[in-house]
């Protein structure tokens, strides 16, 4: 008798089923479980909930009747409904949480993990030979490219350098209000969106389960056909155009030339080797300049697969970094996304449209919510599990190093070399957000100062001592010596409190 296999939620696409040393049988029965406590024990973005649940039951349809889809409170009780005590593969889960639980139940075997370029066990090796503490993307970047020989000419890298950032960081063009590109790839909503949206309302009108932020109609890809189609959309229409303005923002264009493919890749819809050869194609083909492709295939073979090894080589325990030493709560208009509480344009607006689609590229997510979290002093564990929660896009192995990391700082610098934030200056340069604000981003006092500003140089000050000895921060932290309206500064940094800025 063939053993069943398991698909949990992020493991939708072909490769978690086709056949190999490592892998079911091609034929295997299937099992998918939709389990309700998971929404019962976080207040995910409702956009979220509808997409995932979206996406395991178009797969379950298209399994037929090889799949069975059990819908229960629990995994356990939803695997035990279908199997018994009957044996089940799974591959690797993409969480602590999950790994242990399928641990725990005796009757599964754990398959090596798929959706990702590197082996674990290889990053391992790679990682133990530079010192295991200090790691940094653009080494992992490099052994990544010549080992997979992406946007490789022999030996060398395809263009002449392996970065291209200075060719990727330019502001908005000037008197626009969005870039001149062909929109993404949006999919239509069928009857299985309708079930799911009948479902989350009765859940929520039972009073056990609450959402946040808006849903409907769904923007993102929930079958293997759709995040192809989109997919192809981007490399074709839209990829000559990411690379310049990647790190730019404009309030009416929040999209810009992004691939929107994230949540396709994390739900497993989409294999990231597919996404980095048509892109390297598109420019091998005259389709795309190389710092378009280099930008997006560092992303995705760079970044993505770099914080995917982090989560599982730093460990359970990273999410409890705090190095900063930063408790204060996150305030309830930034738990519901009241963007409307908010007067500051940049983060009104990113906040707005976390609240209605779940999602922003990562400027935003970085530079301004991350930021101002930073400045603040939030607990980085509530910020992590609030980007979890709120975006699309977000899992565990995901949040916990881009937000303890790369965000919040929380590790010391394990990740990263400096914390990531800014004043007004940085937001004003690269977006048209700080057109019209009530804020100006030069004022650091007075009822105009623009909350960045203010909050930058009392970070700056906060950690004085920590930060001086960074080579990359040392500068900025002189700085503070020059500002003769610091003490007025810091009381306006202190009378802002848990207040919308």
């Amino acid at each position: 008798m063939t053993t069943a296999h398991w698909l949990f939620g992020d493991q939708l696409g072909p490769h978690f089923l086709t056949p190999g040393d490592d892998g079911p049988e091609h034929d295997a029965p299937v099992v998918i479980v939709e389990a309700r406590s998971v929404f019962r024990r976080r207040r995910f973005h409702r956009a979220k909930a509808h997409l995932i649940l979206s996406a395991m039951r178009h797969r379950a349809a298209e399994l037929g009747d090889r799949a069975s889809y059990i819908r229960s409170d629990t995994y356990r009780e939803g695997l035990h409904e279908a199997l018994g005590n009957s044996p089940v593969t799974v591959h690797h889960p993409t969480s602590h949480a999950a790994l242990r639980l399928v641990r725990s139940l005796g009757t599964v075997t754990v398959l090596p993990a798929r959706g990702f370029l590197v082996p674990q066990p290889d990053f391992t090796a790679w990682a133990d030979g530079h010192g295991g503490r200090h790691l940094r993307q653009e080494d992992f970047y490099r052994w990544v490219r010549r080992g997979h020989h992406l946007l490789m000419d022999a030996d060398a890298p395809a263009g002449g350098r392996w970065n291209h950032d200075h060719d990727n960081r330019d502001p908005p063009p000037k008197d626009v209000r969005t870039l001149a590109v062909p929109p993404p790839y949006r999919p239509r909503e069928d009857a299985i969106d309708e079930e799911v949206r009948h479902d989350l309302d009765r859940w929520e009108r039972s009073g056990d389960i609450s959402f946040v932020g808006n849903d409907g109609p769904r923007r993102f890809p929930a079958t293997r056909r759709e995040a192809s189609a989109a997919l192809r959309r981007f490399v074709e229409h839209r990829l000559a155009g990411f690379g310049p303005h990647e790190d730019a923002m404009l309030q009416a264009d929040p999209v810009m030339s992004h691939s929107l493919l994230s949540s396709s890749l994390n739900l497993g819809l989409l294999h990231p080797a597919e996404c980095v050869e048509k892109a390297e194609e598109a420019w091998r083909s005259g389709q795309a300049p190389i710092n378009s492709v280099e930008g997006f295939v560092r992303q995705i073979a760079g970044w993505r697969e770099y914080v995917w090894q982090l989560y599982w080589y730093f460990g359970d325990d990273y999410r409890h970094s705090n190095a900063l030493g930063h408790r204060t709560p996150l305030p309830d208009w930034f738990l519901e996304l009241d963007a409307d509480a908010v007067t500051a344009r940049c983060l009104a607006t990113t906040l707005a449209q976390v609240r209605d689609t779940g999602w922003t590229h990562h400027i935003p997510r970085l530079m301004l919510l991350g930021s101002y979290a930073l400045q603040r002093g939030w607990d980085p564990r509530a910020v992590m599990d609030w980007f979890h929660r709120c975006f699309v896009d977000g899992y565990d192995w995901v949040m916990l190093p881009n937000v303890i990391g790369m965000s919040q700082y929380a590790d010391g610098g394990r990740m990263t070399t400096k914390p990531y934030t800014s004043g007004g200056a940085y937001i004003h340069r690269m977006s048209d957000l700080c057109t019209g604000c009530a804020y100006r981003p030069t004022e650091r006092t007075g009822d105009r100062a623009c909350p960045f500003t203010t909050g930058y140089w009392a970070f700056l000050h906060r950690h004085r001592q920590r930060l001086s000895g960074n080579t990359r921060m040392s500068q900025a932290v002189r700085g503070l010596d020059r500002l003769r309206d610091l003490e007025e500064l810091l009381q306006r940094s202190r009378d802002e409190g848990d207040d919308p800025p």
